[in-house]
């Protein structure tokens, strides 16, 4: 249990890795779209494609370990003013809303990726590109992202910690 563990870790580490580089070529594909038009050159229309797909793959390669890390924006104003056993009741079933929501993405993403192979949809742009590569990160990023926030319903940590103010 404790290899596939890891494994799992270093598979949501991976992701965020490469979700890290995709943010390196955004910017390096700004500078650049930027100094070509500054040079009175016309930038390279797959510079552009590759931004888009970079600014998707980004949020759904970040977003499992975004979740794990505690990282996404959430207000913990009540949360924080509840009693201790309140508050853990609280953080469970919000957990579990989280957990409900991901998984209808999950599915929904899934179905979209089998149309887009059924279909043989091409993403027509620069080059053509086949549509799946771009939507089987869906299924995959909001299964783990269910994956995680099912670890703050049954794990000993909380989704919220009810330090609100605290160390701001």
């Amino acid at each position: 249990m404790q290899a596939l563990i890891r494994i799992y870790t270093g598979i949501l580490y991976l992701m965020a890795g490469i979700a890290g580089a995709m943010l390196i070529w955004l910017m390096v594909s700004v500078i650049v779209s930027v100094a070509m038009r500054n040079a009175g050159v016309q930038p390279f229309a797959w510079l552009f494609t590759s931004s888009e797909y970079a600014l998707l793959y980004m949020t759904m390669l970040g977003a499992p370990w975004l979740v794990r890390e505690k990282g996404h924006v959430h207000i913990e104003l009540v949360t924080a003013a509840l009693p201790e056993g309140l508050r853990r009741i609280v953080s469970r079933v919000v957990a579990a809303i989280c957990v409900a929501v991901c998984v209808v993405l999950a599915w929904k993403g899934a179905d979209l990726l089998m149309t887009n192979i059924a279909r043989n949809d091409y993403d027509v742009r620069a080059y053509y590109f086949p549509r799946w590569i771009l939507t089987i990160s869906f299924p995959i990023s909001f299964g783990l992202m269910a994956v995680e926030f099912a670890r703050f319903i049954f794990g000993d940590e909380l989704l919220h910690s009810g330090e609100a103010g605290i160390h701001e």
